[in-house]
């Protein structure tokens, strides 16, 4: 069974393969998301600029608890609105190496259905 820092370092591979190919522009940023055991993060970047346009996190006191699905949702729902609130309404997702999988696919899902596009 592979340790905790051997599968990051696993992720953090597949990320930097991900990252060649998804770039945000100021038209359509990237959404990043990050995930820990307890915690749930989303970013708006603008990678051209370098700036980060609109976050979310689980561990700010309005959001709810990030370690589950209903968290993640929550969390996707929230990015979504704040984006919004930027004038952004299409994102490229990137899924920071994890799998399209459990709460990186809810926080996406909940994002699509809050009126994000990607």
């Amino acid at each position: 069974m592979a340790s905790r820092d051997s599968k990051n370092i696993i992720r953090l591979r597949i990320h930097s393969r991900i990252r060649r190919r998804v770039k945000g522009t100021e038209e359509r940023p990237r959404l990043a998301v990050f995930r820990s055991v307890k915690h749930i993060y989303a970013q708006v970047i603008d990678d051209g600029k370098g700036h980060t346009v609109a976050h979310a996190s689980s561990n700010e006191k309005s959001a709810g608890n990030g370690g589950n699905l209903a968290g993640a949702k929550a969390i996707g729902k929230l990015i979504a609105e704040r984006a919004k609130d930027k004038g952004i309404k299409a994102v490229v997702f990137d899924r920071g190496g994890y799998l399209y999988h459990g709460r990186v696919k809810a926080l996406a899902d909940a994002a699509r259905e809050a009126g994000l596009e990607f």
